[in-house]
């Protein structure tokens, strides 16, 4: 069985209408929360997102205070949604990957997590599925070994596939 963990770019789209954004909401309407997870940190960076649309008119005032409304009900609040913590030995163990793949230090530490998980998952017969829509990032997972996804050019059908392993 797959778990699906998301990057920012990609849990941001589930709060704000983008390209890719019915993609990750079938996930959230077809899986039990206990198989999605994030970083703690990416839940401050799709707060700034929303941010960042709310002022340069993107967004309107109505959808930013639904979008938060409905990030702290379905993540923040729901004991099984996993928002993990990032440790300085995460970090530490995290900065390899940014000369190895020419990563910034966020994706260098969703990454690392993401490969410790998996390592962990797999262990149990199970596996992770990095969701995401920076092409960095994905490159340099999909060399890692981890399952990848990018909901803005991967169809649904391949998630699909994803959700039912």
């Amino acid at each position: 069985m797959n778990s699906f963990a998301f990057d920012a770019s990609a849990l941001a789209k589930h709060y704000s209408l983008e390209t890719g954004a019915d993609q990750v909401d079938y996930l959230f309407n077809q899986l039990t929360r206990d198989r999605l997870l994030c970083l703690m940190f990416g839940v401050a960076e799709v707060v700034s997102v929303l941010v960042r649309r709310r002022n340069g008119g993107v967004l309107s005032q109505a959808a930013f205070s639904q979008g938060l409304s409905n990030l702290k009900a379905e993540v923040l609040d729901d004991d099984d949604f996993s928002t993990l913590p990032t440790s300085n030995d995460v970090i530490t163990a995290a900065l390899p990957l940014i000369d190895k793949h020419s990563l910034n230090a966020t994706d260098a530490i969703v990454l690392r997590v993401c490969l410790d998980l998996a390592d962990l998952l797999r262990t149990e017969a199970n596996d992770l599925v990095l969701v995401a829509s920076d092409q960095r990032l994905l490159k340099a997972a999909q060399a890692e070994g981890l399952v990848t996804y990018d909901p803005e050019t991967q169809p649904l059908a391949e998630l699909e596939a994803l959700v039912s392993a």
